[in-house]
């Protein structure tokens, strides 16, 4: 596998200028809490010879080749099996109660796009998986059997956004009806058949879908909304995180919490904010960030990025 050529990480040199002020002094510690195959972890640990990376991972694979990968950094790198909610946690068993900076790299990887038996991808047949870590969980291929219609309904609706979520629910029903769906190549024929042929145009039909399943199978919203807190308050002052989200679910729940994290506390009327009601963080850039216009054109994947960061000022009293 060559590494290198299927895993270009996105926006590298903008995350590296974010939190480079957090990280240039002895001992700085960073969390990479979607580690994947260690692209943005290893130029981190290049250009910040004193830092250590801690980098979680919920897929075995993508940890076992970013050890691989990262073992020439020695006790640099440190690995951690663990969805990115359990971020608090893993830097706790780390032997650290606080860190400098913190990097989220959100959606789905190109390691478990690029491998067709993952069923990621609505482009490639393959067993209806889409587990992230699938050492554990239930799959897609399970959603589909056992939900209801209104459920998957709801499933494609609100992960999806899909306009046509009914009638794709309505579909899924009537076809297992007849036979198990455990395929993509099955799901996407299903769903090509429910769409009126002035929508195929648009766009390739399943493409929300499978994003909605793939939210579904691995709670990624739920988990998000937990990990955004947690991650801030292990941030020391004078820390850092830098947050890459790819879909408008995600970067809401994103920009929430960090616009939460950067207001101030003060009730309404007061004459003068209180040193305990200033904000806790600063944000460290406007609105979101887009890739530059080369980037997108020369990685696909870094089109529909948007880059949030904050900078912790104090701790709460």
């Amino acid at each position: 596998m060559d590494i290198e050529r299927i895993h270009t990480p996105v926006m590298l040199e903008r995350t590296l200028e974010l939190l480079a002020p957090a990280l240039e002094a002895d001992g700085a510690v960073m969390v990479d809490a979607t580690l994947g195959m260690g692209g943005h972890t290893a130029a981190f640990l290049e250009r910040f010879p004193k830092l250590t990376v801690i980098g979680l991972d919920r897929d075995t694979d993508a940890l076992g080749i970013a050890r691989e990968r990262l073992a020439k950094f020695g006790d640099r790198a440190r690995f951690v099996h663990t969805v990115y909610d359990g971020i608090v946690d893993a830097v706790r068993s780390e032997g650290f109660r606080e860190v400098h900076g913190v990097l989220f790299d959100l959606g789905v990887s190109s390691l478990q796009l690029d491998r067709a038996e993952r069923g990621f991808a609505y482009s490639k047949d393959a067993p209806l998986d889409m587990r992230m870590d699938f050492t554990s969980g239930r799959t897609a291929a399970d959603v589909i059997a056992e939900e209801s219609e209104e459920e998957l309904r709801r499933i494609f609706l609100d992960y999806g956004e899909e306009k046509l979520a009914a009638r794709y629910a309505r579909a899924i029903v009537r076809a297992r009806a007849d036979a198990p769906i455990t395929r993509s190549g099955e799901l996407v024929t299903i769903i090509q058949a429910a769409t009126p042929v002035a929508i195929q145009r648009q766009g390739h039909p399943a493409k929300r879908v499978f994003q909605a399943l793939r939210i579904e199978v691995n709670e990624e919203l739920s988990v998000l909304e937990r990990a955004m807190p947690a991650a801030l308050d292990t941030i020391a002052v004078g820390g850092r995180i830098v947050v890459l989200a790819y879909q408008s679910l995600e970067d809401r729940i994103v920009k929430r919490s960090l616009a939460a994290a950067s207001s101030s506390t003060a009730p309404a009327g007061l004459p003068m904010e209180l040193p305990e009601h200033r904000p806790e963080f600063k944000l460290l850039v406007r609105g979101a960030e887009l890739a530059s216009e080369d980037e997108q054109a020369e990685n696909p994947r870094a089109k529909p990025v948007r880059l949030r960061a904050a900078e912790r000022l104090r701790r709460a009293s």
